[in-house]
């Protein structure tokens, strides 16, 4: 059922997309009232800089200076420190419960971001996900201190590049293949490798961890490794166990939405947003949420739709996933969604030595297998590349490249256009 626009919008979630939330809504010329709830007791931060600078920027990065608006200023009423338990949807209202009492409001956007998995055994490992496990970490990473880093994904091997420039002590435990293997797949993954004995950076591949303790971690294989502080970097999970009975859930959490960011057979007046999100995307597939662009970008579309619900979403309303990083002395970003069948495509020579250096720049092309379909695009250490992807991932349908020019590494990105 399509209503009238809501007077009165919950925002549950005060991380990046609940605080854009809060911000577009008053863009969009909102004047209803607006209730902004946040788990944490610390005003809305960005998440990134925690992992990427975590010794060089101790403060937390406040989103009222990136966003251009203050979400604490722009609500009518904010509770931090206020996680949500439970959601109950009506025909035209919901009520959100928390420990201090209830909120109820005509419509809701669901922002309640995702936590850090660290697994049944694994109580003794660190984790890091909020302004306060990065202050902790601070204050026993110091110079000297051995770190053994469980997991080389993106935040692994953030972790691990910023701890050993700092003079701590590294070893970096991976039971996949090669690192990054679960985004880039286990060849391109593997490229990264020589970064890490570059960065003075210890990388252990294909091992799994069989205990986890105070002091060191003992791999599967026997080996025991000696620790000061032991983090797990093994991914993280969208917050969503307190929507149980609510709304549908994906097997992982998630909440699938479609274009407007409205859940699946959901009622008109929610929106999901940011990490708690799995978007049907008309280009890419289904796409989590678990991406800083989606989290900035998303809560704009949901807006809309929520105070227009009878609009539908337009071309510019299929952000590409996005993901950035800054790890081990390289700068990464990579747009779209690779599969693990698609055939890869290097544009350039990568080091394979450690003389890997930020100016051996070099990029990774998916293609749908034995066509000229983009899929994904991870531009290293090249800036020209980064602003070609972005704009290749603007269309309605994924880009089509000459796979020949597209290799050449002195050729434009874009200059391979075939259609």
């Amino acid at each position: 059922m399509v209503s009238a626009q809501p007077r009165s919008v919950v925002v549950v979630g005060a991380g990046l997309a609940g605080s854009r939330t809060v911000v577009a809504l008053r863009e969009e010329g909102f004047g209803g009232h607006v209730t902004l709830l946040g788990a944490e007791s610390l005003a809305p931060y960005d998440r990134p800089p925690l992992s990427k600078h975590l010794f060089d920027r101790p403060a937390p990065a406040w989103l009222a200076d990136e966003l251009g608006g203050d979400a604490l200023a722009l609500a009518d009423e904010v509770r931090l420190d206020a996680r949500a338990l439970g959601l109950r949807v009506g025909a035209g209202s919901v009520e959100v419960t928390t420990a201090d009492g209830s909120v109820i409001a005509d419509a809701a956007v669901i922002a309640s971001g995702s936590h850090a998995v660290r697994p049944a055994r694994w109580e003794a490992a660190a984790t890091l996900h909020t302004a306060v496990d990065a202050a902790r970490l601070r204050t026993r990473l110091t110079p000297g201190a051995r770190l053994v880093v469980i997991g080389a994904g993106w935040i692994g091997a953030e972790v691990a590049g910023v701890a050993a420039a700092a003079g701590v002590d590294v070893t970096v435990v991976e039971a996949l293949g090669a690192p990054l293997t679960s985004a880039l797949g286990t060849a391109v993954g593997a490229l990264t490798e020589p970064w890490y004995a570059a960065a003075g950076v210890e990388l252990i591949t294909g091992e799994r961890v069989a205990h986890v303790r105070s002091d060191g971690v003992v791999l599967a294989g026997g080996r025991d490794l000696d620790a000061d502080v032991v983090l797990a970097a093994v991914g993280a999970r969208p917050s969503t166990g307190w929507l149980a009975g609510s709304l549908p859930l994906d097997e992982d959490g998630s909440v699938r939405v479609d274009g407007n960011f409205a859940p699946r057979g959901g009622p008109w007046h929610v929106r999901a947003v940011g990490d708690v999100s799995r978007r049907v995307s008309a280009r890419h597939g289904l796409v989590a949420g678990g991406h800083w662009d989606g989290a900035l970008r998303g809560p704009v579309i949901a807006v809309r739709s929520l105070l227009r619900p009878a609009s539908r979403p337009g071309p510019d309303d299929d952000p590409a996933p996005y993901v950035f990083s800054t790890q081990l002395g390289h700068e990464l970003a990579m747009f779209g969604q690779p599969d693990p069948a698609d055939d890869v495509v290097l544009r350039g020579e990568p080091p394979t030595g450690p003389s890997a250096a930020p100016g051996d720049g070099w990029t990774a092309l998916w293609f749908s297998p034995g066509t000229d379909v983009l899929t994904a695009v991870l531009a290293v250490d090249r800036p020209r590349d980064v602003a070609a992807a972005r704009r290749l991932f603007t269309g309605p349908d994924l880009p089509r490249l000459d796979r020949r020019r597209a290799a050449d590494p002195t050729l434009p990105l874009r200059g391979s256009v075939t259609g």
